[in-house]
C-alpha cells in the first residue's frame, strides 16, 4: 500500500519543486532498474503496459484491472513514490472514484487523468478528440473527493493538438479549480510553446519527452520552470533496441559472442537487481533445520 512518506514527499516536491526528472517504466523489473539508478520516483506507463503486455499501440486497449495489477507489483519492487498514468479514468466520474480507489490500493501516489474522448489515443498521435471541459472538471471532482491519501492528481489535456494553445491552457486553468494538483499540457509543438507555458499560467507543471513526438526534446536545464519532466517510454524504446541489436547478432552468428557479452547485463548483475541475495538470506532465516541456517 501507498505510505504516507512517498504519498507526502511527492506532493510537496510537485508544489515546490525543483523539477522531478521522471523515467517511465512498463514493469516491475524496469521499476528496479529506474529505482536502482538513482532516480527519486518513477511513471507507469499506459503505452508501456500495451506495447509489452500485448505488444499492441496506445489506443486505449488497457484495463483498469491490468493497470492495477502492474501498480502493485511495482509497488512491492521499488520503495520511491509511483505516478501512474489512468488514461481517461476508465469510465465516467463514477468510473474515475472507481479508478481512485483501485490504484490507490495497488500503492500509487499519483494519478494522470486526461481529457480525451475513450478509448483514448497516444498524446502524439494523430486522430484524437476531446470531451467537453465541464466533463472533464466532474471527473478531476470526483477523483480528489475519492482520495483517502492524498494521492496527486495530475490533469492532462490533448486540446492543443485540437483547438490550439489558447484553449489547452483555459482547460488546464479550469482543471486546477477543481482541484488538480498539477497540469500536463500534452505536445506543444515548439520551443517557444513550451517554455511558454509556466509564465502563461503559473501552476505546476509537467513536460512530456518523447523521442518522435511534436514536442521538442530540450535539455533539462532549460526546463527549470516546470516542476516533473516525463521520459515515458525512453526506458521501453532503450530495451526494443538492445534486443533487436543483440538478436540480429545471435541470428548471424549462432552463439553468444564475447562482444555481445560486452552489450548484455550479467548474470550476477541481473540476480542483484532483482534481489536474490536478499531471497538467499531469508530462505537461510527460515530454513527448517540448523545446518541449512
Amino acid at each position: 500500500m501507498t505510505t504516507p512518506t512517498t504519498t507526502t514527499w511527492l506532493r510537496h516536491r510537485v508544489a515546490n519543486g525543483p523539477l522531478l526528472v521522471l523515467p517511465g517504466v512498463a514493469n516491475a523489473l524496469g521499476a528496479r532498474i529506474v529505482e536502482d539508478a538513482g532516480f527519486e520516483a518513477l511513471y507507469v506507463s499506459g503505452a508501456g503496459i500495451a506495447n509489452t503486455f500485448y505488444g499492441l499501440p496506445d489506443i486505449g486497449l488497457v484495463t483498469l484491472t491490468e493497470v492495477a495489477a502492474h501498480v502493485a507489483a511495482i509497488r512491492d519492487a521499488v520503495a520511491v513514490p509511483i505516478v501512474v498514468d489512468a488514461d481517461t479514468g476508465f469510465g465516467n466520474a463514477l468510473g474515475v472514484a472507481h479508478t481512485v480507489r483501485s490504484l490507490e490500493r495497488a500503492g500509487a501516489d499519483a494519478l494522470q487523468l486526461e481529457d480525451q474522448v475513450s478509448p483514448k489515443k497516444c498524446g502524439h498521435f494523430e486522430g484524437k478528440a476531446v470531451i467537453p471541459v465541464d466533463e472533464m472538471v466532474q471527473k478531476i471532482k470526483a477523483a480528489v473527493d475519492t482520495r483517502s491519501k492524498e494521492i496527486v492528481i495530475v490533469a492532462r489535456t490533448d486540446a492543443r493538438a485540437l483547438d490550439g494553445l489558447d484553449a489547452a491552457l483555459e482547460r488546464a486553468q479550469a482543471f486546477m479549480d477543481a482541484g488538480a494538483d498539477i497540469v500536463f499540457i500534452e505536445a506543444p509543438q515548439s520551443r517557444e510553446e513550451l517554455l511558454s507555458l509556466p509564465q502563461r499560467l503559473a501552476v505546476p507543471h509537467v513536460v512530456n519527452l518523447v523521442e518522435g513526438g511534436k514536442t521538442p526534446l530540450l535539455p533539462i536545464s532549460e526546463l527549470g520552470e516546470f516542476r516533473v519532466a516525463l521520459f515515458a517510454n525512453l526506458t521501453l524504446q532503450a530495451s526494443m533496441f538492445a534486443m533487436q541489436q543483440i538478436l540480429s547478432e545471435l541470428k548471424t552468428e549462432g552463439r553468444i559472442t564475447p562482444r555481445m557479452q560486452g552489450h548484455i547485463t550479467g548474470w550476477a548483475e541481473r540476480q542483484r537487481l532483482v534481489r536474490k541475495p536478499q531471497f538467499d538470506e531469508l530462505e537461510r532465516r527460515y530454513a527448517a533445520t540448523p545446518e541449512a541456517r
